[in-house]
């Protein structure tokens, strides 16, 4: 067998046509394969190497932390340096209320955890999220899912869950005394990039306050600078009860967490004891690598550039056959006439060395999210790649 054969034959496949893209090496932007052709990166594994791959400050922080120690202990039992280094940054850059971090080993983990605490907090069972939202495939966070298609092979799930149209008032009305969360994305993403109504997102935090129920900000994709901000709730004059990070948290490590008040958060740790618990979360190489990125995040003011760039790309992307572009910054989709002729342009962008992909509900939108440091020179390769695929298609 071959190493393709090998990987459809041995490892887990997740859908009936993966792109096969026998990676070789990523560095900064680029992917290269085994065969040496090498590609623009417009996705960064789906908003996870907002820093470009392999930053040498990030390589260099795993190095130095793996030569120290690696996995000692279940995460929350020994004080390991790194693990309070990065709580301590992302602290430092929230607002007051949010000063305690859970660190996981992925978002849905975070998610899982955050619905956990909800419950603990509030002594509540019922949940609400929106329609074609994701927070995660695992048994809590697909309950919120916002897909019967991709929910209902997995029935039973979590009762008292509810779904409501996104940037819809109706939601308002079901929020009660019986709600213990409201889980929402500040751009939700996987619909094909529909960013928050600011009035309406300000109207689920107040209704939220007013029922008692907590506000979850699923910031998973939206971390980091993607938008614009530092985390996307900036731009929308709220602060959530917990917040929800992965994805680019670990710099290219697998790394999540929640994020909430010290005081939601100690009630995890009595009544019972261990209530919630991870042998991973918040490896320490990971915690090391995700604070090596952050800092270079910082340090090299990449979120300044972000406007720009996203007016660059809205710009150059004109097209007869676009019919509707949406952005929140470095997070785009441009929408095509249907499935068909969206793969049709990913397959053309590949053979002429552009990564893409399309979106889990929006399957009719192709999506950009490169990292973060992309240029303006590789932004317009990346684009004429793209409309010369489109022609290519409709010739």
């Amino acid at each position: 067998m071959n190493i393709r054969q090998q990987f459809l034959q041995y490892n887990a496949q997740t859908s009936p046509a993966p792109l096969l893209l026998e990676v070789a090496q990523a560095e900064g932007v680029y992917i290269t394969d085994t065969s040496g052709k090498q590609y623009i990166d417009l996705i960064s594994g789906i908003s996870v190497c907002n820093m470009g791959h392999g930053n040498q400050a990030v390589l260099d922080a795993i190095a130095a932390q793996s030569r120290r120690y690696m996995h000692t202990m279940v995460y929350g039992e020994f004080v390991q340096t790194p693990q309070t280094a990065f709580a301590t940054a992302l602290v430092d850059h929230l607002p007051e209320k949010l000063n305690c971090v859970y660190f996981t080993n992925s978002g849905s983990e975070a998610t899982e955890g955050a619905m956990k605490l909800a419950k603990r907090v509030t002594a509540r069972s019922k949940f609400i999220s929106f329609n074609n939202s994701y927070h995660g495939s695992t048994q809590g966070a697909l309950s919120i899912m916002g897909s019967e298609y991709f929910r209902n092979a997995f029935r039973p799930l979590l009762p008292e869950v509810y779904h409501f149209n996104y940037n819809d008032d109706e939601v308002l009305y079901s929020i009660d005394h019986n709600t213990a969360a409201v889980v929402v994305e500040m751009v939700q993403a996987e619909s094909g990039v529909h960013p928050a109504d600011p009035v309406w997102m300000m109207a689920l935090k107040e209704r939220c306050e007013t029922a008692g129920a907590l506000l979850i900000a699923d910031e998973i994709q939206t971390g980091f600078g993607r938008t614009g901000t530092l985390f996307a709730f900036e731009q929308y004059g709220i602060t959530p009860d917990i917040l929800l990070l992965g994805k680019a948290l670990g710099s290219g490590l697998p790394l999540g967490a929640f994020i909430a008040s010290k005081d939601l958060m100690d009630t995890l740790s009595a009544q019972p004891v261990l209530g919630h618990i991870t042998t991973f979360g918040g490896n320490p190489v990971c915690c090391a690598a995700g604070l090596a990125g952050f800092q270079e995040l910082s340090n090299k003011q990449v979120i300044n550039s972000i406007t720009q760039k996203q007016e660059l790309f809205r710009t150059l992307l004109t097209h007869p056959r676009i019919l509707a572009f949406r952005f929140a910054g470095l997070m785009m989709a441009i929408q095509f006439e249907n499935e068909s002729f969206n793969q049709k342009i990913i397959q053309s962008c590949l053979h002429r060395g552009l990564i893409t992909d399309w979106f889990l509900f929006a399957p009719d939108c192709l999506r950009i999210a490169p990292p973060l440091i992309i240029s303006d020179e590789d932004i317009r390769s990346a684009c004429r790649i793209i409309l010369e695929s489109i022609d290519e298609v409709i010739r």
